[in-house]
């Protein structure tokens, strides 16, 4: 049976590839029996290249719930190049997210302390430094606004885990549709998280490269025309 391939892949050279995860796909799965988006790409790659034990560096993650782009690399020497981006901030990740309410302010930063609790699979928040708790630092904008949700692209200046969620929802804005960090009811069937605009430099190409993709979860619909102008307007400014 031929295997079905869940992940579109948007750009590819030797030395990476730029991808977009569905939600509900893991990154790399745990267990060995379940689907995972570093398993699909190695059976791809090996499938078109005729490569028995393809490379594949893992440079960042996504959870499981959420969709959006992802890059790749080829080679180990790429791998050491994004990761160095990745570390100097000269490879950036922007989302959009729906939040269960409306912060004061239109644009903000926040910084907290996580610790994972690896029992219940969360995020601890904490306002000040605590044993085991690392800082984690993000900043958020508002697009639009309707009754009492917000759509809000939001920019994370450290990797920790469901940092965007357990922050926040810490904050009193959880994304809509996250039952893990106390939506108290029902706003959408899904995390309404998208990783939607990834950029980096290519060594092959000697250039910069540039992603964005469209969040699929039908939450961001009811922002569609304010969520259309944003993006055109980013679109114009990066030219």
């Amino acid at each position: 049976m031929t295997e079905h391939i869940t992940t579109e892949i948007l750009y590819q050279n030797t030395e990476l590839l730029v991808c977009r995860k569905p939600a509900g796909l893991a990154v790399q799965a745990a267990a060995g029996y379940q689907t995972d988006l570093v398993s699909e790409l190695k059976n791809r790659i090996s499938r078109e290249h005729g490569q028995k034990s393809p490379y594949l560096g893992l440079i960042h993650r996504l959870d499981q719930p959420v969709e959006g782009l992802l890059v790749f690399a080829l080679t180990k020497a790429a791998a050491a190049d994004l990761s160095r981006q990745l570390t100097e901030g000269r490879l950036q990740k922007k989302y959009l997210a729906v939040l269960d309410g409306i912060p004061d302010n239109r644009e903000g930063a926040l910084v907290h302390y996580l610790r994972k609790d690896g029992r219940n699979s969360r995020a601890v928040v904490t306002d000040g430094p605590q044993a085991g708790a690392k800082r984690a630092e993000l900043s958020y904008r508002t697009v639009a606004r309707r009754e009492r949700q917000c759509l809000a692209e939001i920019a994370i200046d450290t990797g920790r885990f469901h940092q965007i969620r357990a922050q926040m929802a810490h904050a009193g804005y959880p994304l809509a549709g996250d039952r893990k960090y106390g939506v108290p009811e029902r706003t959408a069937d899904s995390l309404a998280l998208c990783a939607h605009r990834l950029s980096f430099y290519d060594r092959v190409s000697g250039q910069e490269r540039r992603f964005s993709v469209w969040p699929q979860n039908p939450a961001f619909s009811a922002f569609r025309a304010e969520m259309e102008a944003f993006l055109s307007a980013e679109e114009n400014c990066s030219r």
